[in-house]
């Protein structure tokens, strides 16, 4: 599920949904307080005008429901021009029910709160002066409440100070709600910003790491190829030596296998440059990705199991996923190791529109906190302690996901990637 974006938690998106909201409970109240009036209190007020008002407010109810259905970006104009139309209207009613004498002329105040928080200063500025003028207009234009409306209840309260109270309460509710909303978008837009500037900071680290592997790389091809050429040379002179040509050998094999990760390293930044995706069906990707740790691994008892339905998967593989894959297996392993346990599970399955490549080991599990490795920082003896932080890194530009959780047996880890990005259609 993607997440929102800055725009639609805290704006004027966020002020048109609130303000549509807003604008219901407007038409349910106003279309209740005046048939309790017309119908009930039998008061004389302007029925008919009054019902036509709130009908327009209904109509453009309507229209902004809409609107904010549609996909394109709504501006702050558009937002003011909403705020407008619920002032005019609103002004309208109280017109024809008594002008500022209306107890509910407070409810102008509505709009300005509701922009203060999502608006800049100069909107709000703007907003506060549509129902300044509406205040002032309505203090010498308007059409005066019956005289019932001053007198007195059973109880011996005006019906125009029963009418604050309930202006009060609802002033009360409406602001306590929207403005919990509204500081909530806040909230959640300092939230956003923060992880923001995590992932920030972890890629800038990643960038890093990898500027100075591929000098490392460049820097170790030529003593590796000295030493591959002087390694046959020793095995010759001591033939007759049994156990150094072992060790030599042994040398030799682990030079060799320096000079193939090397390889590697310039072709997978090779293809991150051309950004160039090999298709590969799931199993021969597995596969592929089963034969590399076995090599990098040996010691390792990797347990494989694939689903039929996603066997047939053809992906659009992304140079990082081989390496993110291998990481998981490689962290799994090591974590194994720590409880004297060689097992190393691999499930892949298909979840709907997702393909999950679970990782499972047998080791003391991840800590209370549940969180993913901080890049550079390891809770192993042995790693540098970035194979998570790339793994993460990996499953978030390909707008999927990695999760941890710890297991009966040990900790699990879920690299839960969209088909829609990673497979052909």
């Amino acid at each position: 599920m993607k997440r929102p974006t800055l725009q639609q938690r805290i704006g004027p998106r966020a002020l048109a949904r609130s303000l549509a909201w807003l604008r219901i409970c407007a038409i349910a109240g106003q279309s209740a307080a005046v048939l309790v009036c017309a119908l009930w209190m039998k008061l004389d007020i302007p029925l008919l005008p009054l019902m036509v008002g709130i009908g327009l407010l209904a109509v453009f109810a309507v229209f902004a429901a809409w609107r904010l259905t549609q996909p394109w970006p709504i501006r702050q104009w558009e937002t003011i021009l909403h705020v407008a139309v619920d002032t005019l209207v609103l002004g309208y009613l109280l017109y024809f029910t008594g002008g500022a004498s209306n107890p509910f002329i407070t409810l102008l105040l509505m709009p300005i709160a509701l922009s203060a928080a999502a608006l800049p200063v100069g909107a709000v500025f703007m907003v506060a002066g549509l129902a300044g003028i509406a205040y002032l207009v309505l203090l010498f234009c308007y059409v005066p409440l019956p005289a019932p409306m001053h007198g007195t209840t059973p109880g011996g309260f005006s019906l125009h100070v029963v009418g604050m109270g309930v202006n009060f309460v609802i002033t009360a509710l409406l602001l306590g709600f929207f403005i919990n909303r509204l500081a909530r978008a806040v909230r959640l837009q300092q939230m956003e910003v923060q992880r923001v500037r995590e992932r920030a900071l972890r890629d800038e680290g990643i960038l890093a790491i990898a500027t100075q592997a591929a000098g490392a790389a460049h820097e170790l091809n030529t003593p590796l190829s000295t030493m591959r050429t002087l390694l046959p040379e020793l095995r010759r002179e001591h033939a007759g030596d049994a156990l150094l040509g072992e060790d030599l050998a042994l040398l030799e094999g682990q030079v060799d296998r320096c000079r193939t990760i090397l390889r590697e390293m310039v072709a997978f930044g090779k293809a991150q440059l051309s950004q160039e995706s090999e298709l590969l069906t799931l199993t021969h990707f597995i596969h592929g990705c089963q034969e590399r740790f076995q090599l990098l691994r040996p010691e390792a008892d990797l347990q494989l199991t694939v689903d039929e339905e996603a066997k047939h998967i053809v992906l659009r593989t992304p140079p990082g996923l081989r390496h993110a894959l291998l990481n998981l297996l490689n962290n799994a392993a090591d974590a194994s190791a720590l409880n004297q346990s060689q097992v190393v599970a691999l499930t892949v399955h298909r979840d709907g529109g997702w393909l999950e490549l679970i990782v499972s080991d047998h080791g003391p599990g991840f800590t209370p906190t549940g969180e993913l490795a901080v890049l550079g920082q390891s809770h192993k003896k042995t790693g540098l302690g970035i194979g998570l932080a790339l793994a993460e890194a990996t499953a978030e530009r390909l707008e999927g996901e990695l999760t941890t959780n710890n297991t009966e047996n040990g900790a699990q880890m879920c690299l839960r990637l969209p088909l829609s990005v990673i497979a052909t259609s």
